[in-house]
């Protein structure tokens, strides 16, 4: 089977509903003479009951399940494994139909590449999007398009160019990286593993030469050297060790480290990959770390050296909801990123993606199947970053707190909250974040009161304020303190600048919170908490 040469490609085939994904793959399976003897003659006689006359169905050998097999269809992933001369693989069949995403979505979570399926006969479908889509938020950087069904269209160049225009439309809307477009058919083999005779005017790679070839080691590598901690390795009293898979640089003998969040620096003693004792390990590779000394970390800690890794209590991500019931912002659930698990709150709802367009829409409940940009609050600060820096401490996923199950997949995209993301007054040469125009809603359900901040604005002087909204009611006239003797002044409802106290108007904090010598102090005078199910209509 060769030495595999050009290392291991995992790659996800998918698209819509009879697209043909399991019979493509099946045909590079059948076609490479990387099928048993058995196997080869069971394919043949499972193909004498199918639906092609006797001729062999390669979809056979991918779906495996006899609901499959009775519809036509794939409902579960399917994973295989194969060897070329030149490469080794790991490819994920996925399912088609919508009803299957939350599948689809699992397979391309592990992939470096995507087999996206157009057929030749429909052109670019919504499902079409929607996959691209999907691998796209999940880190895919290198697409293949695979024109399928091109016998059913008489291998007609005119027909293949028509909607090449059309995914390179959507490749340009998606901003996507590293396409190439291939006429395929996966039921007569034509580009698949051979070139075809029947489109001579295709001069391009075969589909499996193009998987043996390509480089998916281009892109730029993540900074520093990080390690999640999966397990604490204690087979006695005389060894303590870290376990845990490298996911970025490199780690040897004496490195110092820094252990997050409690920011504590150790140096490297020891390091084991499985029980052997090497030097130094790298990237993908299961390892041990013993340190110097005593340290606070266990699972779901990291280990990390120039990393820049960021530990933050709230984000913004970009979710693909799978669940059956909505999400609802103040919905509490269970929260994995990386190796720690915790409760988690979604407070609010930025908007939902449309599939088609990417344009941006309003939502306070999200369904099935749909893409959404929202805030999450974590019950603890932990050790995370941006998706786009850091690829497994920006994945996430959020998991139903009674039933367990996988709600929600998708990525971090920003942390924390700085200057720039909040509202501020300012005149140029001073500013102040506030909340004045923050809402806040009590859920029943979780007890609790949750904070939903507004986009992030700036206010300069003569610029009129909201001071009037649902859930706030300001006096036109007030000063806030912002440092020293410096105020933020308000006057009939305009911030006029910075300056001194005027003791005849109020004083609020930056919260909108009266600031007098005479506590308890009354947070409803200006700000009210509403009720959830009244203001969102649940």
């Amino acid at each position: 089977m060769g030495n595999a040469k050009n290392g291991l490609l995992k790659f996800i085939a998918c698209g819509s509903v009879d697209d043909g994904k399991s019979t493509l793959i099946g045909h590079i399976l059948y076609s490479s003479k990387l099928l048993y003897a058995d196997q080869e003659q069971a394919l043949i006689l499972d193909s004498q009951v199918g639906s092609r006359s006797g001729k062999i169905d390669y979809s056979l050998l991918l779906d495996g399940l006899m609901a499959e097999r009775e519809q036509g269809i794939t409902i579960d992933v399917a994973y295989r494994y194969f060897t070329t001369e030149k490469r080794s693989f790991i490819v994920a069949d996925t399912p088609g139909h919508e009803e299957y995403t939350r599948n689809m979505a699992v397979g391309a979570s592990f992939a470096d590449l995507a087999i996206i399926l157009v057929d030749a006969k429909q052109g670019v479908l919504s499902q079409t999007r929607r996959h691209a889509r999907i691998c796209s938020l999940m880190g895919i950087r290198y697409f293949v398009f695979a024109v399928n069904k091109m016998d059913l269209v008489d291998h007609s160049k005119e027909r293949f160019e028509s909607i090449a225009k059309e995914i390179e439309k959507l490749a340009d809307e998606l901003k996507l990286g590293n396409i190439i477009i291939i006429p395929v058919s996966a039921t007569e083999g034509d580009n698949v593993t051979s070139p075809s005779k029947n489109m001579p005017w295709y001069s391009g790679p075969t589909l499996l030469s193009y998987l043996e070839s390509v480089n998916i080691s281009g892109s730029e590598p993540e900074k520093g050297f990080y390690m999640p901690i999966q397990r604490v390795c204690r087979p006695d009293y005389t060894f303590r060790g870290f376990q845990g898979q490298i996911e970025s640089g490199t780690v040897s003998l004496n490195d110092t480290l820094t252990a997050l969040p409690s920011g504590e620096m150790v140096i490297v003693k020891s390091i084991y990959l499985a029980n052997v004792s090497v030097e130094s390990a790298t990237a993908g590779d299961p390892v041990t770390i013993q340190f110097d000394r005593e340290v606070d970390a266990s699972r779901g800690c990291v280990l990390m050296r120039k990393a820049e890794l960021k530990i933050a209590k709230e984000f913004e991500a970009t979710l693909l909801w799978m669940d059956d019931d909505k999400l609802i912002s103040g919905n509490d659930y269970w929260i994995k990123i990386g190796t720690k698990l915790l409760p988690a709150i979604v407070t609010g709802i930025q908007h939902k993606v449309d599939i088609n367009t990417g344009a941006h829409f309003p939502a306070t409940s999200i369904g099935k199947n749909e893409i959404i940009r929202c805030e999450i609050v974590l019950s603890e600060p932990i050790v995370l970053d941006e998706f786009r820096l850091h690829k497994t401490l920006g994945e996430l996923i959020l998991i139903d707190r009674i039933s367990h199950a996988t709600a929600a997949c998708g990525v971090i995209e920003a942390t924390g909250k700085t200057m720039e993301n909040e509202v501020l007054l300012t005149d140029g040469k001073n500013q102040l974040a506030i909340g004045l125009f923050d809402s806040f809603y009590y859920h029943p359900e979780i007890h609790t009161v949750l904070r939903h901040s507004p986009p992030p604005t700036e206010y300069k002087p003569s610029d009129k304020l909201p001071l009037q909204g649902t859930g706030y009611n300001y006096p036109p006239d007030f000063d806030i303190p912002a440092e020293a003797d410096n105020y933020a002044n308000i006057r009939n409802g305009i911030f006029t600048g910075f300056g001194e106290r005027e003791s005849k108007f109020v004083l609020l904090n930056v919260n909108g919170l009266e600031l007098d010598k005479k506590p308890p102090r009354d947070f409803g005078k200006y700000r009210k908490v509403m009720l959830w199910e009244k203001d969102f209509e649940i």
